[in-house]
């Protein structure tokens, strides 16, 4: 990194977000341990319809509302929808499948359980819950995409062009870093740094699409997001209407709420 970047840069990460299954809300977390594919308990699972085509808030805002806890231990996986239902069971792996990820063929098991049932109740539609086989989480860009940023700057700039307040949990990120001037991230791309014990290439900029538009707590589209980042267009992003970015974990290691992002 620059002796201009290595300046500039004073900042601390402000939130951390997961969900054990992706596409379901996210929580806020203390610390996460990283590692190749990611942030440990972070997106193990993922949602197929009856095409075995993997499919998450975009298509259905639904699934949006639903909270998930799940604990490696004893395989507990948890479910807690809008209407105070809560399920809890083992999450066993069963019959192999074959699925489309992004357009990516992928194999997959089905997870036993009361799972698919609820879930498919909740969002009206026939869905399945699986897990990707062998494990190695399901986060979109695989392992050159295990992490991703976004900075408070960054919001903050958007909410200004909004009118109002935007929920980081719109763009599902798994770091919000405060200290950085809007889009000041877009930066780092192609550099290395060190976030607590984790080291990190970025590797590219995150383009957006509707499921920003949803209510991160209803799943309802309630704000015009892909226009507003209309601004976007021109900036000299590895992704079009780019909002954050993502990277690489080259060591694994924990990062804590606080920790700062120091170049290496």
């Amino acid at each position: 990194m620059s002796g201009g970047a290595r300046r500039r840069l004073h900042a601390t990460v402000q939130a951390l977000r997961t969900t054990p299954v992706k596409g379901l809300a996210l929580r806020e977390c203390e610390q996460v341990r990283l590692a190749p594919d990611g942030a440990e308990g972070n997106r193990l699972f993922y949602l197929v319809d009856e095409r075995g085509r993997m499919v998450n808030g975009k298509q259905l805002g639904a699934l949006c509302a639903v909270e998930a806890d799940y604990h490696p231990d004893d395989r507990l996986l948890t479910l807690r929808f809008p209407d105070g239902e809560e399920l809890g069971a083992e999450a066993l792996p069963g019959e192999t499948i074959d699925t489309r990820f992004f357009s990516r063929p992928r194999r997959a098991r089905l997870i036993a359980g009361p799972f698919s049932d609820a879930l498919s109740r909740h969002a009206g539609r026939r869905l399945r819950l699986v897990a990707p086989d062998p494990p190695r989480g399901a986060v979109d860009r695989g392992r050159a995409g295990a992490v991703s940023l976004i900075s408070s700057g960054s919001l903050r700039a958007l909410g200004e062009l909004a009118g109002r307040e935007v929920d980081p949990r719109r763009f599902r990120m798994l770091i919000e870093l405060d200290g950085l001037a809007a889009h000041e991230e877009d930066s780092l791309v192609g550099e290395r740094v060190r976030i607590g014990e984790a080291l990190i290439a970025f590797r590219g900029h995150v383009g957006r699409c509707i499921v920003t538009t949803r209510n991160p707590d209803s799943g309802e589209v309630d704000l015009p997001t892909l226009e507003l980042l209309s601004y976007r267009h021109g900036a000299r992003t590895t992704e079009p209407l780019a909002f954050g970015i993502y990277g690489q974990v080259l060591e694994p290691g924990v990062i804590s709420l606080g920790d700062r992002l120091v170049p290496a």
